[in-house]
């Protein structure tokens, strides 16, 4: 698959749980809903897919059940990173093996390295597969920050990175990664709320949690701007404003979670501790956000 496809709306799928264990059937239907519904590509094992209560084995089924379920109908992106650089070895060579057309990983968090030790991380890592390589810029989970001294640095020692998804409000990097690296840098977006200005600077798609939600309005939005309909793409980043940011009315995947079970996509809002369902006043304002949003 080209690396020219690994672009616009590229939905973090939820992991879907019943009694305690993974929903893989329910999965497999997600997966297939995201596609028909105009999703460009699907993530396995993003941050809203609860990956840090998943086990090795499961994170590695999940991948396993995404490539079953798209039949090469779009990309496949499998987030294979973890606090453990043991751990995210073994997740990257089950995917590579797999057959997804790129890898994710996310900075090793709690640990907070240096930023040469990021660079060795990284470096390491894209020496162990051919595929195209992203780096999962989010600070705010992870507590590390990346600076693009780093990222050229990694380039450097890594010729198949490829890009990153960026889930902080800051704009400017993103200007300053397409201006040292081209327009080819994928720069995906993991803010929700930064969509279309992002998309507008030159990012190459949304990696967001709500296109569990709205997928079709989430792939347009990606369409408008790319056609450079920007007055279409406005329009659309203000209808999905309120959903934007429900999703932060608690951590992220809770209100997600419930929205789809009042969807009817998923059969329960259910969560592995320490994450735990909405509470009832949750519920109740996010109610109101399906209800304006036309979703129930």
């Amino acid at each position: 698959m080209n690396i020219e496809q690994i672009r616009g709306s590229i939905t973090p799928v939820v992991t879907p749980f019943k009694k305690g264990e993974v929903d893989y059937e329910s999965y497999a239907r997600l997966v297939d809903w995201q596609i028909t519904n105009g999703g460009h590509g699907v993530l396995v094992n993003g941050t809203t897919s609860e990956p840090s209560t998943l086990t090795v084995a499961e994170r590695n089924r999940l991948v396993d059940v995404a490539i079953e379920a798209t039949k090469g109908r779009v990309p496949v992106i499998a987030a294979t990173g973890s606090q453990s650089h043991a751990e995210t070895i073994a997740l990257t060579e089950h995917a590579d093996k797999a057959g997804v057309q790129a890898l994710l990983i996310v900075t090793p968090y709690y640990i907070r390295p240096p930023q040469r030790g990021l660079v060795e991380y990284y470096a390491d890592l894209g020496g162990r597969t051919d595929l195209p390589l992203m780096i999962y810029h989010i600070p705010g989970r992870a507590a590390v920050t990346t600076d693009l001294s780093t990222v050229k640095a990694i380039k450097e020692r890594v010729p198949h990175l490829i890009g990153m998804k960026h889930a902080v409000n800051d704009m400017g990097f993103v200007t300053h990664m397409l201006d040292t690296f081209g327009p080819d840098w994928r720069v995906f977006v993991g803010l929700e709320e930064l969509s279309f200005p992002m998309l507008a600077v030159g990012a190459c798609g949304l990696m967001n949690a709500v296109g569990n939600l709205a997928p079709r309005k989430v792939a347009d939005l990606y369409e408008a701007v790319n056609k450079g309909d920007m007055e279409t793409g406005r329009k659309l980043h203000f209808e999905l404003f309120d959903l934007n940011q429900s999703v932060f009315f608690d951590t992220n995947p809770i209100p997600i979670k419930y929205m789809m079970k009042r969807m009817g996509l998923i059969a329960n809002n259910e969560h592995r501790l320490p994450m735990v369902p909405a509470t009832r006043e949750l519920e109740e304002r996010l109610d109101k956000v399906l209800a304006h949003a036309g979703l129930v």
